[in-house]
């Protein structure tokens, strides 16, 4: 594997998440009583905040997509590759297709969510020890944050807060995973995919 190409993939993953929680912590100053707990996230795509959402989210999804077209041509983790694709595709899908887009909204904010989950479990193969349990512990969080959130349980804490407890743990991951890549050593990495 090149080792420029790996750190740069994995610097692309950390920089879009990383600025990816500034740009959404700018977005609820911006939108004006904002509440975490009450609103979506998505909420912050519309109106005064839009801009800075919007281009953010399209920001993580594009690094994203680019480093995981870095990741495929130099790692043979190809379910892994995928999966990290397919959350880049929603997460720009969800800057391009706001939520008063509809239905198409909700599709790619599912993509976004479901594949984010499901990459920080399938990371696992890629990490070592701690991080491969952090990420799998991660990962789980989503999935069940997910499914309470499309039942409408939002134990106490709203359905921003919900959502957020969707978003958050990939966001985590995303940044742990991103400064993975680019600290592991080369031999390493190829040695656990071996």
């Amino acid at each position: 594997m090149n080792l420029l190409s790996r750190k740069v993939a994995g610097s692309l993953i950390l920089i879009g998440a990383a600025q990816f929680v500034v740009g959404m912590m700018i977005a609820e100053a911006l939108y004006g009583d904002y509440s975490i707990r009450d609103h979506y996230i998505s909420d912050l795509g519309v109106g005064s905040s839009a801009l800075v959402f919007n281009g953010s989210i399209f920001l993580l999804g594009l690094l994203t997509l680019v480093a995981s077209y870095i990741f495929w041509r130099v790692v043979h983790a190809r379910l892994i590759t995928i999966l990290i694709l397919a959350s880049a595709i929603g997460a720009m899908g969800v800057g391009i297709f706001t939520e008063d887009a509809g239905v198409i909204h909700v599709i790619v904010s599912v993509v976004t969510f479901l594949f984010g989950g499901i990459s920080a479990i399938a990371a696992y193969r890629l990490e070592k020890v701690p991080l491969n349990y952090i990420s799998v512990i991660l990962g789980v969080m989503v999935l069940v944050a997910l499914a309470l959130f499309g039942t409408g349980n939002f134990l106490g804490i709203g359905k921003g807060g919900m959502e957020r407890m969707i978003a958050y743990p990939i966001l985590l991951w995303a940044v742990a995973f991103g400064a993975y890549l680019v600290g592991v050593e080369e031999k390493s990495l190829l040695r656990d995919l071996a």
